[in-house]
Parts: C-alpha cells; structure tokens; sequence
C-alpha cells in the first residue's frame, strides 16, 4: 500500500438562496488570482479538489459554455504537476435554467461532463457532484438553499436525481477516459439521541447512507429505507434503474468535521429556539453532538470503519476541517491523520486525508444562508487588505505531513476542545481559569504579569482554548531580574514566552522614568536576549502611545514614531531594542482595551459611574480606536502559533473620539442597562488635568492583517459575554 498522502481542496460552494448564487471563490478572490496554485502546489499536497462549476462555464445554457478562465487555471494545475479532483456541483442546484427536482436535471448534467471531458480529457479524477445527500437535505427537505423545499418527497427525488446525474456523467467521462475514477463524498457523521428519539436516531444513522447505496445499487426491496422510499412516492422503476446502472465510487470520501456528528435531544427548554425542529411526531433539538454536553465522543476512526465495513471500497477523507482558533483546526487534522494511520496497519485502505479549506470558509456559521462575510482561516489566511493568502501554521504542518508523514508541536499534545467537558469549557469562562490545563504534558506558553489585565486575559483564553500555559507573577519571575528569567525558563521550559508585564500608569511614567523604563525597556530587552538564547518565539506589547498624533489618518506599522510622552517614549525604545536583539520577536501595537472580565477598563467604569447617576467626562477631541481584549487575546495567539514576526497593529475597526466611545456603549447596552445618558458629557482633551501629553489622534491600522472585528460588533459581544455585575440598583433606573 503507498503512503498516506495529503491532498488539499478549497471550499468553493456555489450555492442559490432564493435567486441569488453564494460563491465561495469570488468571495476569496480566488477567482481572479491564478498565483493560488503555485502556493497549493508548494505545499506539497499529492492531490487537489478543483471547482470546475456547471453554474460559472454554463450560467445560461450548455450552449453557450464560457472555458477560457477554467482553461487557463486547469492548465495551470497541469504545468505544475498538480493532479485535481473535479468538481462539478459543490452544494449548488445548478444554474438558473435546473433545479435538483428538475426531470430533466441529470441528462442536462451529463451533458456539462461530456463537455468537459472532451476538453479535458487527460483528467483523471471526479466528484461530480459533492455531497449528495447532505445537499438534498439542506435544499429539498430543510429548505435552507434553493429550491427551498421542505418534504420527504423533494428530498428523495432530489437525492435520486443527484445520483442518476453523477451515473450518467461518469458514463460520459468515461467514453473519453475510461480509467477515470468517481471520488464520491458525503457526510457520514453518526447520529446520537435522548431515549425518546431512539427511532428517528436509527432512522437518521441509515438514511446518511443512501446516495452511496443508490450509486452500489444496493437499495432493492430489503433494504432497510425500501417502505421510507415507497411510502414517500419513490417508484420501483426508479429503485430498479440503479440496479441495472450502478456506479459504485471508485474512492469513498468522507467529509468529516467535530459537528458531523449530531444529537437530537426532546428537552427544547435546553436550546435556542433556532435550533427547534420535528418529524411530525415529536419535537426535538438538533444540535452538534460535542456542543451537547452529554453525547458519547465519536472519533473519526469509528466513521471510517463503518464505511469500510459497509462497502469494502477504497476510502479517503475528502475535507477535513473544524471551526475555531488555529491549534484547533490542527488538532482536528492531526486526529484525522493518527486515526487513518492506524486503520491503515489494520488492512483498511485509505489513500489520503484532505486539508479543507485551503482558503478558508466564508460564512459557513449560518450555511450560506446570508451574506454577513464572516470569515474563518484555513490554511491560508485571507485577512489583510490585499486579501493576498497568507500561510498558518497549517501550512507548516501540511508540508511536514507531506514530506516526512508527521507532525510535531507542543499544541498538538493537548487534546482539542470538542473532547473536553462541558463543565470544563464552563469553569473557564467564569474566571477558574488560572490552573485549568496546568497538568499538561505539553510545553507551555510562560505568560508574565499574572496581576494585569492583560495576562489575566491571555491565561483566560489559553484555558477555554486548552493551551497549556504558565501564568507568572512578579515573585515567580522578575523580567528585571536576568536571573529570575533563566531560573523560570528552566523550570517551565517553554515554547514561547508573551510578555504581558510592564509599567502601565502613563500619567505616573512623567515623574517616574526610570522604573517606567526598567519594565518596559530593560525587562523586554532580557526577555528578547533569554528567548533568543532558548531559540524561542517572544511577544512583547506597544502602545499607539509611540505617535505624535499629527497624521490625519490612522497610524500603519510603517509609520515613524514619535512618541510625546514618558511612557509612549518607553514603549518605542522597547520595539527597537527587542527587535535588534530578537529579530523573530513579535510586538504588538495596541491601544484602549475594554472587556468583559475587569471593573477598571474605560467602558465598564463609565458605565457603573452612569449607574451612580455620576456625570462622566470624556475628551470629544481625542480620537482612538479601542481594542476588544477577548479579540487581542485570540489574535495574539493565533499570529504567534502562525509563527509571525515585526510590528503588528491590533484594534478592532473603527476610530472614535473617547466621548463617541462612551456613547455607543451606552447605545448598545441601553435595553440591558436603562440607564441615563444625559450625564455623559464630552469635553476638551485640556480640561482632564491629565499630566502626560496625549496625541489628539492615535487611531491604528494596518498594512498587514485585518484581523479583528468591527467595534460596533465588539461592543455587542461585550454586553452578551459581561461578567462584572454592573446593572443599577432598582431605585437608580428611570
């Protein structure tokens, strides 16, 4: 048997809601850059799942089939040695003049093959179709995509038609090529219930068999969904065409993701009315079976065994893919890998596992129901203003696989999420986060400044995202102190060391230099010189404090500095030193937090002052752009796990003077807090007798990433996630 290879796809729905198209790759920018293939092909991936889309060569009709840009990234793909999979239908319904109920639909499908393959004819491998059944169930009997229909009747018939469409296709295909391979995929994901649902489980675990079943020819009258079919209005003349023109998949893909596998659960009292839904006969929730807190954990290997005991066809998992940060989505793909190599040495053949999405996801949180671009990296990261792919640690990890068959990294020794208990993810999120994942046998990240708001944050975060990590103390290590910082280093052996300690007090820093810069100078340059001796990645913070505030828009990394104050002066010299010494070191330029877990940041005490019926003053000529610390705790650990290095700015989007801040606190938080906003009051920058001299304009942006949220979005989460009693007392309210 070959190795176990890796192959790659790009997530290239091109789904209809009502009678607009949701197209993954114009979303991306795939579309217009050929470059993405070299950086495919760079990664050493054997093979690659391509949209060759009926609805973008054919929109109006299969006589007018528009192959120039698919020629020219086709023999791309060609000239780089990079064999495809190709894909004609991907989650869609095909183009306006068809439909996955149209009699008609897999004669004028066919006809787009034969096209194709006629074409294309060195083409080897296909996925006609992706998805059969899970297509048919969103479209046909959830309603979610076009046609948007809700029976079981729509349901099978598109079922059917899908896969009479991908057999006479591959009839097409192979007249031309008779060696062409069907690469078949689906969802297989198990199905998990309360006792009460123990029915509609068995029913829902056989029914995700039946595009397979159809295509093996394999759904005669004992099969178990015969009396489902029939009594849906299935005839036994269309049952019996499959049998006479099977098509069994050369390769069986799995599609596998954490919330492939599901839970239906009767107690809706337990769940957001969006996730209510029935049969009929009873009502029930269906929800993502690790997001139920109670459903036995399924691993991939228990999936991929089904499928070979059922079939004894060659298997390959076709997308491998999980939602969340960036050490998730490794763990999840190293969990694939491990469990196919091992079912691998036990004689099941499984040729490859697929990374998905090579560029990421756009709005899969709400299945391409609307267009909110709500983004999730992949393997390349898409978030900066030339939307130009931007490696991960994915992409790391893919080349290893590629070349040496595996993987090594710290964060892979610490098991993902989706097997953690409820509880567990519940206690991080209520401050008991200090120790959670403290007993890990993976390397730590060594985070200083256990008293600050900052470290509190990222130790938070590192908990709920189960990184295992050191949370220091001044007394456990003194950066000012290069004995301290090789005593801790030793102890903790770290893989990385984040900086979240130093002098904070900016008015204070004018008459206290020189602690002010033995925090923030001295202290990050022996960190720099201690990571650099241990060959180690270092994150250090800045401040939009190194700015004068004379330009009219808002500061990029390559700005000059110009810091007008003690503080701000401290925080410059800390960037140049620590990168002169420590060229890979990370720094992080910042301002204005706020955030759900402290009492002392600019947002919460206005708010509690408001509370109070206390006026509160902020400067309305003073203009920011406020930081949302869950967001700055995620990102930073996602560029850090990503292996980034330089001056990064990090600020959600949008600049706004300290009063309009305080402002759209108020209006976001207005139905929770009812409270009085006549007491806000916005003043000149002049009259806060503040001592150290402010820039009037210290906005960020970047050159590089467009990382975090909106501001407004931002605020809106903070309200959802606050966790400082902070509603007035009844007698307070208006």
């Amino acid at each position: 048997m070959k190795p176990l290879e890796i192959w790659g796809g790009i997530e290239c729905t091109l789904n209809r809601v009502g009678d607009d198209y949701f197209n993954q790759c114009e979303k991306s920018g795939h579309n217009k850059r050929i470059s993405d293939l070299k950086l495919f092909a760079d990664l050493g991936i054997k093979k690659l799942r391509y949209p060759c889309l009926w609805e973008l060569v054919a929109p109006r009709s299969l006589d007018q089939c528009q192959w120039s840009e698919l020629d020219i990234k086709l023999n791309e793909l060609k000239r780089l040695n990079l064999p495809f999979i190709a894909g004609f239908l991907h989650h869609g319904s095909g183009p306006e003049y068809t439909s996955l109920i149209d009699p008609d639909f897999a004669v004028k499908f066919s006809t787009y093959a034969r096209q194709f393959i006629q074409r294309y004819p060195w083409v080897n491998d296909f996925t006609p179709i992706n998805e059969i059944n899970t297509t048919a169930r969103f479209s046909s009997l959830y309603g979610h995509w076009y046609p948007h229909l809700k029976s079981d009747l729509y349901y099978l018939k598109s079922v059917i038609n899908q896969c009479q469409a991908t057999v006479l296709a591959m009839r097409e295909i192979r007249r031309v090529n008779p060696s062409a391979r069907l690469i078949q995929t689906d969802d297989l994901g198990q199905c998990q219930s309360t006792d009460v649902l123990i029915y509609q489980r068995d029913f829902e675990n056989e029914r995700r068999w039946l595009a397979f079943d159809l295509l093996c020819g394999k759904v005669t009258k004992e099969h178990s969904l015969y009396a489902y079919l029939i009594r849906n209005g299935i005839t036994d003349v269309e049952l019996s065409w499959f049998q006479d023109n099977h098509c069994p998949p050369d390769v069986i893909g799995i599609n596998h993701y954490h919330l492939s596998n599901r839970f239906l659960d009767h107690r809706l009292e337990l769940y957001p009315e969006s996730l209510h839904g029935g049969n009929g006969k009873h009502q029930y929730a269906d929800v993502g079976a690790v997001d139920s807190g109670e459903a036995k954990i399924i691993s991939p290997e228990d999936i991929i065994l089904e499928s070979w005991e059922r079939y004894h066809i060659p298997l390959s998992i076709t997308e491998c893919h999980t939602r969340g940060p960036r050490e998730a989505q490794m763990r999840w793909l190293n969990e694939v890998w491990i469990s196919t190599q091992k079912l691998r040495t036990h004689g099941i053949h499984i040729e490859a596992v697929t990374a998905w999405s090579l560029l990421g996801t756009y709005d899969w949180h709400n299945l391409c129901t609307t267009s909110e671009n709500f983004y999730e990296p992949g393997v390349f990261d898409l978030r900066n203003p030339e939307k130009l792919p931007k490696p991960t640690a994915l992409s790391r990890m893919i080349k290893e696989l590629a070349t040496n068959g595996t993987f090594n990294s710290p964060l892979l020794l610490s098991e993902g999420t989706w097997k953690t208990p409820r509880r567990i993810l519940w206690a991080a999120k209520h401050h008991e986060f200090t120790r959670l994942y403290h007993h890990s046998e993976a390397r730590p990240i060594l985070i200083t400044g256990a008293t600050g708001t900052l470290g509190q944050a990222l130790a938070r975060v590192c908990g709920a995202r189960n990184i295992n990590y050191r949370l220091l103390s001044r007394r456990e290590l003194d950066i000012t102190d290069t004995d301290s910082i090789e005593h801790a280093m030793d102890l903790h052996k770290p893989w990385a060391v984040i900086n979240a300690a130093g002098y904070v007090r900016v008015d204070e820093a004018e008459n206290d230099q020189i602690n002010c810069f033995k925090s923030n100078v001295i202290g990050a340059v022996n960190l720099a010189r201690a990571c650099k001796d241990y060959k180690i990645p270092l994150v250090n913070f800045s401040s939009d404090l190194v700015f004068d505030g004379t330009s009219e828009s808002p500061y990029l990394e390559s700005h000059k500095v110009s810091p007008m104050n003690v503080y701000g002066q401290s925080k410059a010299q800390c960037e140049e030193k620590v990168l002169l010494i420590h060229p890979n070191s990370l720094i992080i330029r910042t301002s204005a937090f706020f955030s759900p877990w402290d009492e002392f940041n600019f947002i919460t005490t206005t708010l509690k002052s408001l509370i109070r019926n206390d006026e509160v003053y902020a400067p309305n000529d003073m203009f920011v752009s406020p930081t949302y610390l869950p967001d700055l705790a995620n990102e930073c650990l996602n560029l850090l796990i990503d292996g980034e290095k330089g001056i990064i700015h990090l600020t959600n989007v949008g600049e706004v003077s300290w009063e309009n801040f305080a402002q759209m606190a108020l209006d976001s938080g207005r139905e929770r807090l009812n409270i009085r906003s006549d007491l806000l009051r916005g003043i000149s920058s002049h009259l806060m007798k503040q001592q150290a001299r402010r820039p009037r304009k210290s906005a960020l942006s970047s050159e590089k990433y467009s990382r975090l949220p909106p501001l407004q979005d931002a605020l809106n989460r903070y309200f959802k996630e606050l966790q400082i009693p902070i509603e007035a007392p009844k007698e307070l309210r208006q």
